[in-house]
């Protein structure tokens, strides 16, 4: 019992980082209505300032200027601190302002890809500003001798402090929020704006102040945790995130304390995990740690559903709407011609960059059908491709299996993952949903991708995976001593166009109709006798063999699988490019392919511009962002917005001059 206590007691600084970040949550969301899934990205960069400034130096996160300010030594621990709490305070300033205030009134698909813009943001600036990011050892602040607890319990006293200073803190957000002016206006704002209103508050500075306090309060416990672990870019910004996601449900976005008991019990139940798996054989070696907060999820969503609160407040936007699929000869014949003559007569660098572009393509057209229009947020995407390509290596190695029935397969495998984590969309929608893929999607990629018992030996760099051949054509990217060959970039370009042929056929079947009418209006679609738990499994099982085909052909390309292709983080990047581009249209996906980190666009701007094109991930990022606030329909649908407001003022011009004298139709019958 004691080693269950010892371990126990080990994961409180855990649950400590876990607990803040739920509550930094609840504040945010509570003050603006947006769960802000970039609040660990946002304590990170605060982390990574900190270390920066005990090594004499101030990160600067902004491109083009010198990379950092020189102190010429460590400026010490309080002056690093305040500094650190300062520039966490500005941006909490600067995002709320520039980003979530402009989206008080946007859908929530908007308000999702902003946050996903802001985390991509800032891990492109620690990746490009510390390139010794991932062994960075930050000097400790709080006591970490050891101490003896219960007799004959020893543990570090570092994680027994981050929950001090974690319960103090959450104690000073309830008392604010039961006794100050000022909280009380928030809980009445988070009920209905007017009610802050008639208080004498602006809902808008409200949502500042509970951005700084949040920002603050996620940034401090950062830098005491970031002594416990290794600060990697992403420890903080999707580590803790889920779990802290997982409290914040549980304490339902309002409850301070049982958010923080929550967290807290997280943080240590996932650390006892590692004395389970020693004493229990059929206990699972991977993934029980990251599935325990994902179980806790849908357990949550199992138990109160729809009836999780929704914060009140203005009327908010629609979401971008969906063109009709017009399939013509240009629209087909350009972009196939393009991609053949740049397949077969351009470079091996600019040829990985098509295949790039063509891979992504296809992923984005699995967010068209479940996103564009269905409607439904999903934040694991690229988990189910992963799915694919794991089978595929399976299938294909251990059994045998031939092309092309090794990848229908593997991507009818994907489909029943999609399948199995878009249940929980028949009784939840928005930002619930995506929590819940979010959470499905680092689950997966734990107890799946990381598991030998299931993808097999990847000692030697990941799962080996046959080049595609039907009898003696062989398609494969490397065959022999060719690499490069042309002929795979044609079989991946037949399928990305094969892809986009079916998905813009579901835009025009009855079927596409039936998932824009369950889109607009659920309950509306049920009275007149549509069958919506059908209709969204079918877009959930669609969208991912679409991306389960996207992943087999990652693994042709790569000729083995790893769970570096498919992480949670690829997915997040997948979803932004596919909103950047269009995620409502066909030519959306292409363009959002186009945009695709390594692909066509910024390998060109690499070669233009040259340094620059190491900054691609950011500027996607800073892209996606701009156009989250200003563009909702993404670059696809803003230049159908101009082409058809120019066809509207042609048509508008020639109404008028119907009728003058001298016009062509001055000699038309009356």
């Amino acid at each position: 019992m004691s080693d269950y206590l010892f371990y126990a007691l080990l994961g409180s600084g855990a649950g400590a980082i876990i607990a803040a970040l739920g509550l930094g949550l609840v504040i945010t969301y509570q003050a603006s209505g947006v769960v802000h899934f970039a609040s660990g990205a946002m304590a990170m960069w605060s982390a990574y300032v900190y270390a920066d400034l005990r090594r004499g130096a101030y990160p600067f996160p902004v491109p083009g200027l010198p990379d950092r300010y020189h102190f010429g030594g460590d400026v010490g621990s309080a002056w690093a601190l305040v500094l650190s709490l300062v520039t966490a305070a500005i941006l909490g300033v600067i995002v709320h302002v520039f980003v979530f205030g402009p989206l008080r009134r946007s859908p929530m698909l908007a308000k999702v890809v902003a946050n996903i813009g802001v985390v991509i943001v800032f891990i492109a600036l620690v990746q490009q500003r510390f390139a010794d990011g991932s062994s960075l050892r930050v000097p400790a602040i709080l006591p970490r001798e050891p101490v003896t607890l219960f007799a004959d319990v020893t543990v570090p006293r570092d994680g027994l402090w981050l929950c001090v200073v974690v319960t103090v803190v959450a104690l000073g957000v309830w008392a604010s929020s039961k006794y100050l002016r000022i909280g009380l206006a928030t809980r009445a704002g988070a009920e209905n704006e007017r009610g802050a209103v008639l208080l004498g508050y602006s809902p808008d500075r409200l949502a500042l102040i509970g951005w700084v306090v949040s920002t603050l309060l996620t940034a401090l416990i950062a830098i005491l945790a970031s002594s416990q672990l290794q600060l990697t870019p992403m420890t903080f910004s999707l580590g803790f995130l889920v779990p802290a996601l997982g409290a914040a449900l549980l304490g339902a976005f309002t409850r301070v304390w049982t958010t923080v008991l929550a967290g807290l019990l997280i943080g240590m139940v996932q650390s006892t995990f590692t004395k389970v798996q020693n004493d229990i054989d059929w206990f699972p070696d991977y993934g029980a740690r990251e599935g325990l907060p994902f179980v806790i999820i849908i357990v949550t969503m199992i138990v109160f559903g729809e009836r999780l609160p929704d914060r009140g407040s203005v009327v908010i936007g629609s979401l971008p709407r969906v063109p009709h699929a017009r399939l013509t000869k240009l629209s087909v014949l350009a972009p196939v011609s393009a991609g053949i003559l740049g397949v077969l007569f351009l470079g091996p660098l600019w040829r990985g960059a098509i295949l790039t572009t063509l891979t992504a393509i296809v992923i984005a057209l699995s967010f068209v059908v479940l996103t564009g229009f269905g409607g439904q947020t999903s934040l694991g995407q690229m988990a189910f491709s992963g799915i694919a390509g794991f089978a595929l290596s399976r299938l294909a190695m251990d059994h045998g299996v031939p092309f092309p029935w090794a990848p229908l397969a593997a991507s009818l495998t994907a489909m029943v993952f999609g399948v199995i984590v878009g249940i929980p969309a028949l009784r939840i929608r928005g930002t619930n949903l995506a929590i819940v893929t979010l959470a499905g999607g680092v689950t997966i990629a734990e107890f799946v991708f990381k598991n030998p018992a299931i993808i097999g030996d990847i000692s030697t760099g990941g799962a080996q995976v046959p080049n595609p051949s039907l009898g003696s054509w062989d398609f494969g990217l490397v065959f022999g001593t060719t690499t490069s060959r042309p002929v795979f970039g044609l079989f991946v370009l037949a399928v990305t166009v094969l892809m986009a042929i079916v998905v813009a056929n579901i835009r025009r079947s009855g079927t596409g109709r039936v998932m824009l009418a369950v889109r607009s209006n659920e309950r509306a679609s049920a009275a007149i006798g549509i069958d919506v738990t059908g209709v969204k499994l079918t877009m959930f099982a669609v969208s991912s063999w679409i991306a389960g085909i996207a992943g087999t052909l990652i693994a042709y390309r790569f000729g083995s699988v790893s769970e570096l292709s498919y992480g949670t983080f690829a997915s997040l990047t997948a979803l932004a490019f596919a909103y950047l581009g269009g995620i409502t249209s066909v030519s959306g996906a292409v363009t959002a392919g186009l945009l695709a980190t390594s692909g066509v666009v910024f390998h060109g701007i690499g070669h233009v511009f040259g340094s620059v094109g190491q900054w691609e991930v950011f500027i996607g990022g800073m892209f996606l962002i701009v156009m989250a606030v200003s563009n909702p329909e993404g670059i696809a649908g803003g230049v159908r917005t101009l082409a058809d407001g120019r066809r509207a003022r042609a048509a508008t011009s020639h109404r008028l001059n119907v009728g003058r004298p001298g016009s062509n139709d001055e000699a038309l019958p009356r």
